[in-house]
């Protein structure tokens, strides 16, 4: 792919010995600064604190940041450096059975994880996340969001622009505490069901649909309760159909006596200050009152004769009937617990982080304000791109970045993708460790992180060369994952950007990079997702399923491919994407603006 030629001589230098993995998940463009210093601060002490919990033989993860891209590398627990991450293979066999067995914080791992399997360790965890972690989480978001920064002198301004940026990475680290919760039993579900029937995982993952409500949309109840309340007042229905600024739509609804008004406000108030993305760069959803509405609309509007978890129930039984005998009751355990486990997966971000980082988004854009007031920037936007310790400077009158820097620093985050990105910075890895060497529950344990790793990154591996944006046109495919059965056809919506989301329309054909449990808020006005990253266990997989609708993920090419605005056909049977008709002009999004 093509850089900027402002960017041409960009250089990607290991920042260190060993392999470096690009870590995709999170941003698919470089992260803003103040991004970065929170990810880099919180996701490795949520790793590390996880994998210590459940017996995981790694130290935890070290995460650097190369020209704003994020590249991550496991430090495996008691392996003396640049013996097993230098990208050489593993030490000989009998070297690592020794190591293993003979190192006393292994072996301390090795016995908790004999632990978390005999006591299910996960549960305890998803009671203390109900019971702690989440109200303790929430009471922080809305004590922060009861704070109009915008009220704030300079001083208090500065004090609270700090605080948001501590409880940013605290979150990040509370998100990824939690992965092993969800990932452990689901990996351990999808293993032995795999190796017991031969079915995909894709096929194994439809068991969970229905599991996870918040896959559905962010403050899902909330939203249904608004849409209840809606359906029985005329009055209300009126407000949300008129025509007109979305905005004065809400705040009439807010307004408004009764169900309608109270239930407007409860929505509302969970989601208005919630990321559509990871960065501060990324808008809230209050900041999309357009998509708001839309899916307001959408939830009121629906009424489909949902026989989901019917359909599940049937296959549940066609896959169960295929388990050998004498391991059926272990399947439905294995089952059961997944099933258990599977709404932590969403929860945590829309949580945790999600709110988090919409509340930093908020005191930053009051710092770009005053700035741009001061006439020190161009636009409160740019503030997105200052560092914490050069808002501060700027704010107190001291010297800082100029215009054309600011300038400079977010044409290179909207130019550059993944893409321009190397996969990996020195060697890739060589083969892990055999399984083998491994005592039963750390076996078992592994075997499923693998799986699951592997659900979650897998990608379509025959996708044809993707046209030149130029030839793009009728008759022209691409292949990916299928991920949820069913044929639809509707206008193709490619969104490359959170700020994108404003041009959804109910029916639209989402065509992105990735998505995210952020991207939620818009799954009621979907017809179908394609992505092109993502493999049976992304997010976009999950959501599919859960909300019923055609989804084909990992093409690799959707969004080179197809138009904003094409008529496209997404077949979940085939795993392909056919553009039927080619975009209006007027349908065409806009080149980036800077």
């Amino acid at each position: 792919m093509k850089v900027h030629p402002m960017f041409a001589d960009v250089r990607f230098e290991p920042p260190g010995p060993g392999p470096w993995e690009l870590e995709k998940s999170h941003f698919s463009r470089p992260a803003t600064r103040f991004g970065a210093d929170a990810l880099k601060e919180g996701m490795p002490i949520g790793f590390a604190k996880g994998m210590e919990r459940y017996g995981l033989p790694m130290k935890g993860m070290s995460l650097v940041m190369v020209n704003g891209f994020a590249y991550g590398q496991m430090q495996p627990l008691g392996v003396p450096a640049g013996v097993a991450s230098l990208g050489s293979g593993p030490p000989p066999k009998p070297v690592m059975w020794l190591l293993f067995r003979l190192h006393p914080q292994i072996r301390a791992r090795f016995k908790r994880c004999e632990q978390v399997f005999e006591s299910k360790l996960w549960r305890a965890d998803l009671g203390h996340w109900d019971r702690v972690d989440k109200p303790r989480a929430i009471e922080k978001h809305l004590a922060l969001q009861a704070i109009d920064p915008a009220s704030l002198d300079l001083g208090a301004l500065r004090e609270h622009l700090k605080r948001t940026r501590t409880h940013m990475a605290e979150m990040i680290t509370l998100h990824h505490e939690y992965n092993f919760t969800v990932m452990l039993p689901t990996g351990d579900y999808i293993a032995h069901v795999r190796e017991w029937t031969g079915v995909s995982s894709g096929e194994a993952l439809a068991l969970l649909r229905g599991t996870s409500p918040l896959a559905r949309g962010i403050a899902i109840d909330e939203l249904e309760a608004l849409a209840k309340a809606l359906r029985a007042s005329e009055e209300g229905r009126r407000v949300l159909t008129r025509q007109g600024d979305a905005q004065a739509t809400l705040d009439a609804l807010v307004a408004m006596p009764g169900e309608v008004g109270t239930a407007a406000r409860a929505y509302l108030d969970l989601v208005r200050c919630r990321s559509i993305g990871y960065d501060i760069s990324d808008k809230t959803a209050g900041e999309l009152p357009d998509m708001l509405v839309r899916a307001i609309r959408a939830t009121v509007e629906e009424n489909r004769a949902d026989d989901a978890l019917a359909t599940r129930d049937a296959k549940e039984r066609e896959i169960r009937a295929r388990v050998p005998a004498a391991h059926r009751s272990h399947f439905d355990e294995l089952l059961g617990e997944a099933r258990r486990v599977n709404r932590l997966r969403d929860e945590r971000g829309i949580y945790g982080d999600s709110w988090g980082t919409g509340l930093a988004r908020r005191a930053v854009l009051e710092v770009g304000r005053r700035l741009a007031s001061a006439g020190k920037i161009e636009d409160p936007e740019r503030a997105t791109d200052l560092t914490i310790d050069e808002m501060v400077a700027l704010l107190e009158g001291r010297s800082g970045p100029s215009a054309a820097e600011l300038s400079k620093r977010a044409l290179y985050r909207a130019t550059m993708t993944l893409d321009h990105a190397p996969p990996w910075l020195n060697a890739p890895p060589g083969e892990p460790p055999p399984l083998d060497v491994f005592p039963a529950a750390a076996r078992r344990a592994m075997k499923a992180m693998n799986v699951l790793m592997d659900d979650m990154t897998a990608e379509h591996t025959n996708t044809s060369k993707s046209p030149e944006p130029e030839i793009k046109n009728a008759a022209a495919r691409v292949q990916g994952l299928t991920i949820n059965a069913g044929v639809y056809e509707g206008t193709a919506r490619v969104v490359l950007d959170p700020a994108d989301f404003g041009r959804i329309q109910k029916g639209d054909v989402l065509v992105t990079r990735s998505t995210s449990a952020y991207f939620n808020v818009v799954l009621p006005l979907l017809g179908a997702i394609v992505t092109d990253r993502g493999g049976q266990l992304s997010h976009a997989a999950i959501v599919a399923r859960e909300y019923g609708i055609p989804g084909i993920v990992g093409t690799k090419a959707a969004t080179a491919t197809i138009p904003d605005g094409a008529r496209v056909r997404v077949d979940g049977e085939t795993g392909e994407v056919t553009i039927l008709a080619a975009a209006p002009l007027a349908s065409l999004a806009p080149e980036v603006a800077l």
